[in-house]
């Protein structure tokens, strides 16, 4: 399953005026392409964090219930749903974006290598190009993903996907904008991901399900395009600026 999220406002702006592929994991029972063989995680001597690894994860970073992401002077967090539940968290920085998603994997499996698939599968049926190749973060995709600009015309927008697995968990990291062709734009957006804390919780959840995110309590939404003067007390003052909810996450199956 694959789905597609409109890009608006700042956020249009910074993956690159277009739309972007950034579906759910799912898993594409039509793919004729052979499975990889999940291993288990590899180690993660430099992140992402699992919450049982760090004594204090709100130190510099936003707690939003199933991860805590980093904080970046000047930067702008959006969220974003499927339905009534927040499943993914953007952070937008100058002309660069990165999607956060969580999700919950197997106990002694890694599943990105089976995810990369699924992806590389979805996106050239599109029509897409793919280059699987060995990133800071391990291994990625690296896509030109067929759009519509916003003029009619047909164009290619490159975006960068990335993984990493954890204890039970996954996640991913979608990178846009000047973020995905430009190394030097890159490397604050790759330590955003590093830093990222994940709580998975104790509860059962099936593989590949969604963990699900909450507002901070201190924090305000602001719908898109709409400007709010920033609040003396807020978490999200001095640099960070509000938090927005994001598009919505819709599904093509």
């Amino acid at each position: 399953m694959f789905g597609r999220r409109k890009k608006s406002g700042a956020a249009e702006d910074a993956a690159g005026e277009a739309e972007q592929v950034v579906d759910e994991v799912g898993t594409d029972e039509s793919a004729e392409a052979p499975r990889r063989v999940n291993l288990p995680p590899a180690p993660r001597p430099d992140g992402p964090w699992d919450i049982s690894e760090v004594t204090t994860p709100e130190d510099g970073r936003v707690d939003l219930g199933g991860v805590f992401v980093p904080g970046v002077e000047g930067m702008e967090l959006r969220v974003e749903v499927a339905g009534d539940a927040i499943v993914a968290a953007t952070v937008v920085l100058r002309d660069s974006a990165v999607q956060l998603q969580a999700f919950a994997a197997p106990k002694k499996e890694g599943i990105w290598g089976e995810v990369r698939d699924e992806i590389a599968t979805g996106i050239v049926q599109q029509g897409g190009v793919i280059d699987e190749v060995e990133g800071p973060l391990g291994w990625e995709l690296r896509a030109q993903v067929p759009v519509q600009l916003p003029d009619g015309n047909r164009g290619v927008q490159l975006v960068r996907f990335v993984g990493v697995d954890g204890p039970r968990w996954f996640l991913r990291g979608v990178i846009s904008g000047q973020g995905a062709v430009q190394p030097e734009a890159a490397g604050l957006l790759e330590q955003i991901v590093r830093d990222t804390v994940v709580v998975r919780g104790d509860g059962p959840m099936a593989p590949r399900d969604p963990i699900v995110l909450k507002l901070p309590n201190d924090a305000q939404m602001v719908p898109d395009g709409v400007q709010q003067e920033e609040q003396a007390n807020s978490r999200f003052s001095g640099g960070m600026g509000q938090l927005q909810r994001g598009p919505e996450v819709s599904e093509i199956r």
